[in-house]
C-alpha cells in the first residue's frame, strides 16, 4: 500500500531537482519542460519500458490555436474548444479547469514542435463526437506508441535520466509536510530512494486497481480494462493521506469499440462517418454520434456484453489510415460481405432484423429527421456493400477524477492550501469530463496528460 513517510533528513541513492513518477504521455512531457527550465530530471517507470495507457491509445491531442491548424488552414479557437468541453460535461467540470488545460495543451503542442522536433498533424478527414472543429493533434504514426517513443527520443537528446523497473512505493515529506523525496523498490526487492527538490505525479489514475473502480465506479467492476496495469491509483492513494481535495472520482473514459478478442482499438471514425453498431439481434440499440465513452455502457447492457461494428468499403479506407485498424485487419478481427444476407450469414445475425435495421436507416435519410435514438443518417453516406464488420465490447479505458491543482500544477488540500513540493498532471489530476461517463470529450484524457505535463515541469 503506497505510503506517506515523515522524516527531515534521509539518506538518498539519488539526489535530484525533480522527480518525476510515471513514463507515459503525462511524466515525459512534465520532464522535458522540467528539463528547459534546467533542472536535473528523473522518470522512474515502474515497468519495464515507456507506455502508460498513452501507447494503448490512438495518441490523439486535441488542442485549439494551434500551428499545425493554422498550417492547415483549419479555423478552430480555444473559445469554440472550451464550449464543446462543458456542453459534452453538461457543465459539470470546474469551468477554471479547463481553461487551465485548454491553454497549456496548445503551448505544449506547439513547444513540442519547435523546442523538441515532435511534428503533429491535424486530423481532418472526420469530425470526432461533439467536437464542432478539427482539433486532433497526432504524430505522423497516429499512433500513441509512437508519441511515447517520440517523446523518449526527446528526452534522451536531452539527456534526462530514465528510470524503468522503479515502483515509488512511499512519498517522503518534512514535519511541515514539504514533499522532499521518495522510496521505491526494484523487481529484485532491492529499495531504492530518491531525495528531489519538487515530485510530479504523473502516475495516471486507478483504472487497474479494481478494488478502487468497485467503489468509485461499480458500472465498470466487470467490464474489461483497456488500460495501462500500472495504473494502481498511488495518486489517489497519497492523496488521502495527505488530505488532498479528490474531485470527480465517478468519472472515466469508457470505449464502445474494442474489437473482441483480439483486443484492438477500432476508430470511432466508422461511426461518425455513417457506420453503424447492431447487437447480437441485429438491432441498433442506441445514437452512434453521441460519443464511444458513454457507448461502452451501452455495448456492456446488450446480449453477451458484445456489438458489431458495420461500415463499407468507404469507411474501410478511412479505418486504414489507423495503424490499430490495419493490426485487426491483420489479425483479421475484420470480417468481410457482399451482401446484407452474407452479413447475417457470416455474423449469426437474424436475417430478418438486420434486413429491417439498414431498411430503416434508408428511411431515416430520406425523411432527413432523426431516428428514434436522436441519430440524423445522410443519403450521401449510407452504407452500401460490400460490407464489412467487426465484433467489439465495451472496456474501460481510464478514469477521469483525481487530485486538485492549482493555476501552477500544484496539489491541493482540503483545506485550500498547496502541498510544498507536490505537482500532479494526466490522470493523477481530475480532468474535464466531470463525474460521469458521457462527460467525456474524444481525447480529454491527452489534453491533461501533455497540457497539465507542460504546466507542471515548467512550475516544478
Amino acid at each position: 500500500m503506497p505510503d506517506i513517510l515523515t522524516e527531515n533528513a534521509f539518506d538518498a541513492d539519488i539526489d535530484i531537482d525533480c522527480l518525476v513518477i510515471g513514463g507515459g504521455a503525462a511524466g515525459m512531457t512534465a520532464a522535458l519542460a522540467a528539463n528547459d527550465r534546467g533542472l536535473s530530471v528523473l522518470v522512474a517507470e515502474r515497468e519495464d519500458r515507456l507506455s502508460g495507457s498513452t501507447a494503448l491509445s490512438s495518441g490523439l491531442i486535441p488542442a485549439a490555436e494551434t500551428l499545425a491548424q493554422k498550417r492547415q488552414d483549419i479555423l478552430d479557437s480555444k473559445e469554440i474548444f472550451f464550449a464543446d468541453i462543458m456542453a459534452k460535461n453538461k457543465n459539470m467540470a470546474d469551468a477554471k479547469h479547463v481553461k487551465l488545460c485548454i491553454e497549456q495543451v496548445t503551448k505544449a503542442i506547439d513547444w513540442l514542435e519547435v523546442e523538441h522536433d515532435i511534428p503533429f498533424k491535424v486530423l481532418d478527414s472526420f469530425l470526432y463526437p461533439s467536437h464542432s472543429s478539427y482539433r486532433m493533434h497526432a504524430v505522423p504514426e497516429t499512433t500513441g506508441a509512437a508519441l511515447i517513443q517520440r517523446l523518449e527520443n526527446a528526452a534522451n537528446q536531452r539527456k534526462i535520466l530514465i528510470s524503468c523497473n522503479l515502483k515509488i512505493t512511499d512519498l517522503v515529506r518534512t514535519n511541515n509536510n514539504k514533499i522532499i523525496g521518495s522510496k521505491g523498490i526494484r523487481p529484485d526487492g532491492k529499495e531504492e530512494t530518491v531525495r528531489a527538490r519538487s515530485v510530479i505525479l504523473a502516475c495516471n489514475g486507478y483504472g487497474g486497481n479494481p478494488e478502487l473502480i468497485e467503489k468509485h465506479i461499480p458500472e465498470m467492476s466487470d467490464a474489461l480494462y483497456f488500460g495501462h496495469s500500472g495504473n494502481q491509483g498511488e495518486a489517489l492513494l497519497w492523496g488521502e493521506k495527505l488530505d488532498c481535495k479528490l474531485v470527480d472520482l465517478t468519472g472515466y473514459q469508457g470505449h464502445g469499440s474494442v474489437a473482441h478478442p483480439h483486443g484492438i482499438l477500432i476508430t470511432w471514425g466508422l461511426m461518425m462517418e455513417g457506420g453503424i453498431q447492431v447487437n447480437v439481434e441485429g438491432k441498433r440499440f442506441s445514437n452512434e454520434h453521441e460519443g464511444y465513452s458513454e457507448q461502452a455502457v451501452k455495448v456492456l447492457a446488450q446480449p453477451e456484453q458484445v456489438a458489431f461494428n458495420i461500415f463499407d468499403e468507404r469507411l474501410l479506407e478511412i479505418g486504414r489510415e489507423f495503424e490499430d485498424f490495419r493490426n485487426a485487419e491483420t489479425a483479421k478481427a475484420i470480417i468481410p460481405a457482399d451482401s446484407i444476407k452474407e452479413l447475417s450469414d457470416k455474423l449469426d445475425l437474424p436475417f430478418q432484423n438486420i434486413s429491417e435495421t439498414f431498411e430503416y436507416c434508408k428511411d431515416q435519410a430520406e425523411k432527413g429527421a432523426p431516428d428514434k435514438f436522436g441519430r440524423v443518417f445522410s443519403l450521401e453516406k449510407l452504407l452500401k456493400p460490400p460490407f464489412f464488420a467487426v465484433k467489439v465490447t465495451g472496456t474501460l479505458f481510464h478514469t477521469q477524477g483525481g487530485l486538485a491543482i492549482d493555476e501552477k500544477a500544484r496539489v491541493i488540500k482540503n483545506d485550500g492550501s498547496v502541498i510544498q513540493g507536490l505537482f500532479a498532471c494526466g490522470g493523477a489530476v481530475c480532468g474535464v469530463s466531470g463525474p460521469d461517463v458521457s462527460g467525456y470529450l474524444s481525447g480529454n484524457g491527452l489534453l491533461t496528460a501533455i497540457g497539465l505535463g507542460y504546466l507542471a515541469g515548467h512550475e516544478a
